[in-house]
């Protein structure tokens, strides 16, 4: 192969570095969120091979990964926190970079920043970049309400751009008003709609949920940074156990993402003039080869709920980039917060459940650990493990934020290339000129369940959540059973109640479901 001549700005990534600790561990240390990241920086600075306090000295951007506990309106520390995150890791590893980011909400950060800074390294407005994360939620919650637990509080000032939550778009408040702030929730009702479009029994699906994630359990028992690191089988993952409690229809608690983590990572991006003159050995060097960014229409505006095209158009657009297909990956990891996150990229791409490449690189969020907003961090440093393991190989992320609505996928090989720009703005303008139903916010009269789920509480209590079509105008609306209507729980529990017609009324506290109107009638007394 002909050596090409790279521009001087070309972004590479040279070092990647991840950190963890369990309560149960010999040497836990409880330590903060800020001390996680800093570990996970400092074995990012030596895995680059260059000196740690040069590499350091040379970063004029560090970017932090919002912690869960700051990732919610008015949120407060149960233990306290840095009031600058990504500033308090630089000071740790003895940076003072120019420029500190706190990046929004959403599991897509890790790669969108990779990208971001990345374009931004190549366009001469940055020569070297760190990017990290870190939760420690397990800590966090043994040790709140205990009388001599840590303060994680510290103050270093200095300027921050703080993107904000970036929470529009993500949650109405028709979702809130009908007991949708939950991801699981969110991602049940596109899960029961992918089941209908399959015409799959709920057994079916069952099982294939199970076969999917069984493969990421025996990846994650391998993993020394795995919070759950025990092998299933496909038939223990999806069968409803003490254990194994339904979290809501059809998810049990061992196929969702667990965010009962101590977890960091970070990821050291610098101009190839950079590498160059910090002496880092050119297998080190791991290049960005495709990239891109996109957004998808509101949970209400989506024309299938059994989909979720953005992700697709992002994962084959970056591999556009790349020059290359599907079958030219060697690794993949696919954002796995719930089943769907995976089998709606991997259905688009022909993967399998079996692909002998498997489709995580870390054991996945439910096994290795939801890290927060921060998983896909550990998807890349494996990814760059990967890709200098086996030169000349790729290896694909991508990266899901929300109720699969953000999307930012990553292709990485030690083959060299240059900067290629993406056309991600080009397609957002076309997703975001997709037709969309409309939505009633009240809803009355005779309908059709488009999708549901039911969500399972403490002391066995459940509540059924319904997407519905109005027979009159075809209008879009959210709705719930009544607490005592178990008659409609049952449809939704029990038969197939996708394309079934219930009644819908409204309510001051929201829209609810019947499965007739003299069933509505029993239950308030009269006509709403």
């Amino acid at each position: 192969m002909a050596r090409i001549e790279l521009d001087p700005a070309t972004p590479v990534i040279i070092g990647v570095g991840q950190v963890s600790e369990r309560l149960e561990d010999p040497d836990y240390r409880a330590l903060s969120p800020v001390g996680l990241a800093a570990r996970a920086a400092h074995r990012a600075l030596e895995d680059s091979g260059a000196a740690p306090e040069a590499a350091a000295t040379a970063l004029d951007t560090v970017a932090g990964i919002r912690q869960f506990e700051i990732s919610v309106p008015g949120a407060r520390p149960p233990l306290g926190g840095s009031d600058n995150y990504p500033r308090s890791v630089a000071a740790r590893i003895g940076a003072d970079p120019e420029r500190a980011i706190l990046e929004v909400v959403g599991g897509q950060g890790p790669q969108h920043l990779v990208n971001e800074l990345a374009a931004d390294i190549a366009h001469g407005r940055c020569r070297a970049a760190l990017t990290f994360g870190s939760e420690a939620i397990s800590t966090v919650r043994a040790m709140a309400g205990a009388t001599d637990r840590p303060d994680f509080s510290e103050w270093v000032g200095g300027n921050l751009e703080d993107r904000g939550l970036g929470l529009d778009g993500l949650l109405s408040h028709s979702q809130l008003a009908h007991g949708l702030a939950d991801m699981p929730s969110q991602y049940a009702l596109f899960e029961n709609a992918r089941r209908a479009r399959l015409g799959q029994t709920r057994a079916e699906y069952a099982s294939g949920m199970g076969e999917l994630f069984a493969p990421f359990t025996r990846i994650a028992a391998a993993n020394p940074h795995a919070a759950a690191p025990t092998e299933r089988d496909a038939e223990e993952l999806v069968t409803p156990t003490e254990r194994n409690r339904p979290i809501a229809d059809p998810y049990t608690r061992y196929i969702v993402a667990r965010d009962q983590v101590n977890q960091g990572a970070a990821v050291l991006l610098t101009s190839v003039a950079l590498a160059r003159e910090l002496g880092v050995a050119r297998e080190r060097w791991v290049f960005l080869h495709g990239h891109a960014d996109l957004v998808e229409r509101d949970l209400m505006e989506r024309a299938d709920l059994s989909r979720g095209p953005a992700a697709v158009m992002a994962t084959e657009h970056a591999l556009e980039v790349a020059g290359i297909h599907t079958a030219d990956l060697t690794t993949i990891d696919l954002y796995s917060c719930f089943p769907i996150a995976v089998s709606n990229v991997a259905d688009a791409l022909g993967l399998t459940a079996d692909d002998p490449r498997g489709l995580t690189v870390t054991g996945g969020l439910p096994f290795f650990g939801g890290a927060g907003n921060n998983y896909s961090t550990h998807a890349i440093a494996e990814t760059v493990r990967g890709a200098r393991a086996t030169p000349g190989g790729y290896g694909l992320v991508g990266a899901n934020g929300g109720a699969l609505s953000k999307y930012s996928v990553g292709v990485y090989s030690t083959t060299p290339t240059g900067w290629r720009p993406d056309r991600s703005a080009e397609l957002q303008r076309e997703i975001d000129a997709w037709e969309a139903p409309d939505e009633a916010v009240e809803a009355h009269g005779w309908a059709t369940v488009e999708t549901y789920t039911v969500k399972h509480g403490g002391a066995g209590e459940r509540t059924g959540v319904v997407i519905g079509r109005s027979h009159a105008d075809g209008r879009r609306f959210l709705a719930n059973t009544d607490p005592a209507d178990q008659e409609t729980l049952r449809l939704l529990s029990w038969d197939e109640p996708i394309g079934a017609t219930v009644f819908a009324y409204s309510t001051e506290s929201g829209n609810r479901v019947a499965t007739t109107p003299e069933r509505m009638t029993e239950l308030h007394d009269g006509p709403a």
